[in-house]
C-alpha cells in the first residue's frame, strides 16, 4: 500500500467517523423541523406544565421551539430551544425511546388505562400507566406489559369487562407518556379507589401519592 493510497483510506475514515459523530450526536435530540412521536410527548408534557405550543401534533414548529426555549430558561437549561437529553429528562421523557417503542405494547397499555382510569383526569390516567410499568421492573411481578395486566386478579377491569369499554384518544396519549418515563406517582406499584375498595391489606401499603380518585402505594 502505497502513502497516498494510505492517506485516502485515513481521509475516508475521518469522514465517516465525524459523519457518524454527527447523526448520533443529532439523533439524540428533538429540534426544529423533525416530525415524531418524541416530538409529540415533548408537546404534551409542556402543554400539561401551561406552554403553548399549538396543535399536539408531533411537528417541531416555531410554537413548539418557542415553548422548549422558555421552559428552558425557566429551569436552568442551556436556552437554545433544542430537546436534548437534559431537557427531555427533566420534562420527564426518555430519549428516543418512542421511536422504537413496541406498538403492541403501547396499545396494551392503553387498554389498561382507558378500562382502569378513563373517568379521571389526564394526570390520573398517565399514573395508572406508569403504576404498570413499575410493576414490570420490580421483581414481584411478571416482566412484561402483558404479563402484569393478565396477572390473576392484578385488576378488575380484565374480570368485570372493563377491558372492552370504548377506547377513548386519552388514554393513547396517557399510554405514550407514561412509556416515555413521566411517572406522576414516583414509583408506585399499587393504586386504588378507597371509596371502592374492600382490600384490607392494600391501607398496609406507603402511600405516595394522592392524584383523582386514586391513592398511590408502594
Amino acid at each position: 500500500m502505497n502513502k497516498r493510497t494510505f492517506s485516502l483510506i485515513a481521509v475516508i475514515a475521518l469522514v465517516v467517523t465525524i459523519t457518524s459523530s454527527f447523526y448520533e450526536t443529532n439523533s439524540a435530540l428533538s429540534k426544529y423541523g423533525n416530525v415524531s412521536e418524541e416530538v409529540r410527548a415533548i408537546q404534551e408534557r409542556l402543554k400539561y406544565l401551561g406552554y403553548d405550543i399549538g396543535n399536539v401534533d408531533g411537528v417541531y414548529g416555531s410554537k413548539t421551539q418557542k415553548a422548549v426555549y422558555r421552559y428552558q430558561r425557566a429551569n436552568g437549561l442551556k436556552a437554545d430551544g433544542i430537546a436534548g437529553k437534559q431537557t427531555l429528562s427533566m420534562l420527564g421523557i426518555k430519549s428516543n425511546t418512542t421511536s422504537t417503542a413496541n406498538n403492541n405494547d403501547i396499545n396494551m397499555l392503553a387498554q389498561i388505562i382507558n378500562a382502569e382510569a378513563r373517568g379521571e383526569a389526564f394526570e390520573g390516567q398517565v399514573a395508572v400507566g406508569a403504576v404498570v410499568l413499575n410493576r414490570v421492573s420490580h421483581t414481584s411481578f411478571p416482566g412484561t406489559i402483558a404479563g402484569v395486566i393478565f396477572q390473576p386478579g392484578a385488576f378488575t377491569a380484565i374480570s368485570d369487562g372493563q377491558w372492552h369499554a370504548g377506547m377513548t384518544d386519552n388514554a393513547f396519549r396517557a399510554a405514550t407518556l407514561a412509556y416515555n418515563g413521566w411517572d406522576p406517582t414516583g414509583g408506585a406499584i399499587y393504586y386504588y379507589n378507597p371509596a371502592k375498595t374492600t382490600s384490607k391489606w392494600i391501607y398496609s401499603r406507603p402511600v405516595v401519592a394522592k392524584i383523582g380518585k386514586h391513592t398511590f402505594a408502594k
